[in-house]
């Protein structure tokens, strides 16, 4: 697996070190798809972003028109792929496999007012001209700030672990860490990094949207703001894309909740003086 986004090392040197030719990292998450399939996953995409407890039977029912059936194992298998699932409660979702252990959710009832007191993350899937990718961001909860972000080609841990470290290295550990029960975040190697720094890890129960939502809002920004007015044609493009966009969600977009401040401001302000002077 090779993660782009990372603020030092290039794709391109980064495939000439494992010897893997550029034009296979482009095409790698595109895969195993039939004819069709990538459009039909886009718009998967947008619809389950608009409504995100839709399973497969609604969205296929959504998707099908009289001279387009869309069966569906279909959409259940790309969903699959995309990484997504529906978030209405379901009975026997709460099976915790041994080496996959979840931890409770400690956010209920608390007072979030302050940076670096809980951080949250999620994954999101999207679509480009011949092919997808997936990002995963992490965002300080009180004041919107997204600390970092990566993009890959498949869907395991280490993108996220990388994005985790990065996060932790610049800005120093929260209090919490909330995500939810993604095999990625249960992993022992996301949570082993948690636990070095000594975080509190909080997962969210199965069929929770409401407890994501403020990144939540962050892709439906991000995708209809730029992504779904965009064709990208490699995940260099879209990197290059996606590192000026957050810059200005970061520094230039004010929040009403944040009083008017943008996501930096409140983060910097918010920071306890002596922290900073040590």
């Amino acid at each position: 697996m090779i993660a782009t986004g990372h603020p030092e090392v290039s794709v391109e040197r980064r495939c000439e070190l494992l010897s893997v030719p550029r034009a296979s990292y482009y095409r790698g998450a595109a895969s195993g798809l039939r004819c069709g399939d990538l459009e039909l996953m886009r718009r998967i995409d947008e619809l389950y972003l608009e409504e995100p407890w839709m399973g497969s039977r609604s969205l296929a029912d959504q998707l099908t028109a009289p001279e387009e059936p869309v069966g569906r194992d279909r959409v259940r298998r790309l969903m699959l792929v995309m990484g997504i699932e529906s978030l209405s409660p379901k009975p026997g979702t709460s099976k915790r496999q041994p080496k996959h252990p979840v931890y409770p959710y400690l956010l209920r009832g608390m007072t979030i007012d302050r940076p670096n007191q809980v951080w949250a993350t999620d994954i999101t899937y999207i679509p480009m001209a011949k092919g997808f990718m997936y990002l995963i961001a992490i965002m300080d909860w009180a004041t919107r700030k997204v600390l970092s972000w990566r993009l890959s080609n498949t869907l395991d841990t280490d993108f996220c672990v990388q994005a985790l470290k990065e996060a932790l290295f610049k800005y120093g550990a929260p209090e919490i860490f909330n995500s939810d029960q993604g095999c990625q975040f249960t992993s022992e190697k996301f949570t082993t990094v948690l636990k070095t720094w000594n975080v509190k890890i909080s997962m969210d129960g199965k069929g929770r949207f409401v407890d994501n939502i403020f990144i939540e809002r962050l892709w439906r920004t991000l995708k209809y703001e730029r992504i779904y007015l965009k064709t990208y044609e490699n995940g260099a493009e879209l990197s290059k894309d996606l590192t000026t966009w957050f810059s200005k969600y970061n520094g230039k977009r004010k929040h009403s909740s944040l009083d008017k401040q943008t996501p930096d401001e409140a983060y910097y302000r918010g920071l306890d003086p002596l922290k900073l002077a040590a």
